[in-house]
């Protein structure tokens, strides 16, 4: 008897064996994550919570398709040149499967022209600028919050309702504050053809002079403010208007201030009134929010911010498209992304096909002071998906580009 027969036949059947594993049964998922960590991190501090959360959970449940998750992130010190190096460095060293993450509009626009260039699916989380699904928007690029245009258009019509005349809008003086306020104008003027914009403010982002930015809009006598700061910059706007009495009898309209993590360190200096864009954590009794509220308070002893409501949906819209795709090929997975439906801590979401933009919404509301601690009241959920542009008027946008 020849005993190599039964090496060959050991050999033969473990060769057979490894043959009838899929290939993407093998190995785990990585998904590659880019963000400005050092500079934005009462966001992103959160959000990066949320992300492990969701890691967990899709990987107590068996993973997706029979694999593991695995979450790299890098910090891109909030700069767009940086953002694009460890991109790079994900997909050239790490060998990622998908790219997602970044925050400020700049890095995002770049890390989306690197995912164009390398043809590598790419989901935003976070950045608003509308140039990320529209205008200059790509094959490979999706997004998951909703846009500037989205935010203003949920906004608009309160601020309509105000009969305001003469506004003055403040932002900060890069891609999001930009697109922010053009869209506001644009979609006000259309409402209520009669408005004027009195004055215009645009310090640079992180170094507001409070003071003088304060002084110029209160020069202007605008009926109504417009303001698109947030962060550190909004609280020293915030504290010198309430000191200049640039808020009195004067409406606020404000994107972004209603979230946590910008409200929340106004304490007392927060001021009523207010109409917002933001996320009242405490009031959502939703099953599927109460569901995300308990897992998360259980592992962190801390409540959400809308970054962990971000981070958290985002990892789950990629193990989602993953699994429908049934790979982490880019295209199958830009395939499968085109009309995904995601359940989310806001409730069931999809992805439109013509433009990759998520149809997440955002909770409207009023601030309030409610013993010396800034709280949203008076709020709604509106649907993404009744705020966004026809699929005309994004291809219209993406043509003339």
């Amino acid at each position: 008897m020849n005993p190599l027969r039964h090496v060959f036949s050991a050999a033969a059947v473990a060769t057979l064996a490894t043959a009838l594993v899929p290939a993407h049964a093998q190995g785990v998922i990585k998904i590659g994550e880019v963000n400005s960590y050092k500079a934005q991190p009462a966001f992103l501090e959160p959000y990066k919570k949320g992300m492990e959360l969701a890691v967990e959970e899709i990987n107590a449940k068996g993973g997706v398709n029979g694999r593991k998750v695995e979450l790299i992130t890098r910090d891109d010190n909030a700069n767009p040149g940086d953002a694009v190096r460890v991109a790079e460095e994900l997909v050239a060293r790490e060998k990622i499967d998908v790219l997602t993450g970044t925050f400020l509009s700049n890095t995002g626009l770049a890390v989306a022209d690197f995912a164009k260039q390398k043809k590598i699916f790419f989901l935003a989380g976070e950045p608003l600028t509308d140039k990320m699904t529209w205008q200059g928007g790509n094959e490979y690029t999706f997004r998951l919050r909703p846009g500037t245009y989205m935010q203003a258009a949920m906004l608009v019509p309160e601020a309509a309702k105000l009969k305001k005349k003469r506004w003055a809008v403040v932002y900060p003086n890069y891609e999001y504050g930009q697109s922010a306020v053009a869209a506001f104008k644009t979609l006000l003027k259309a409402a209520q053809p009669d408005v004027e914009f009195v004055a215009e403010q645009a310090p640079p982002l992180g170094k507001v002079d409070a003071g003088a930015v304060v002084q110029a809009l209160a020069d202007a006598k605008p009926d109504a403010v417009f303001n698109v700061l947030f962060g550190a910059d909004l609280s020293k706007f915030v504290r010198e208007g309430n000191t200049r009495g640039l808020f009195k009898d004067r409406t606020v309209v404000s994107v972004l201030t209603g979230e946590p993590e910008y409200l929340d360190p106004l304490k007392d200096e927060t001021p009523n009134g207010w109409i917002v864009t933001g996320y009242p954590w405490y009031g959502i009794q939703t099953p599927e929010h109460k569901a995300f509220f308990l897992a998360y308070h259980g592992k962190y002893k801390d409540y959400p911010r809308l970054g962990s409501v971000v981070g958290y949906s985002m990892i789950k819209s990629v193990a989602a498209g993953i699994e429908k795709a049934k790979s982490t090929e880019t295209p199958k997975l830009v395939a499968a992304f085109k009309g995904l439906q995601v359940d989310t801590p806001f409730g069931k979401i999809s992805y439109r096909a013509e433009d990759h933009q998520s149809t997440m919404g955002a909770f409207v509301g009023k601030t309030k002071n409610e013993n010396g601690k800034g709280v949203m009241v008076d709020y709604t959920y509106f649907d993404g998906a009744k705020f966004q542009p026809s699929a005309a008027d994004v291809k219209k946008s993406r043509a003339a580009d």
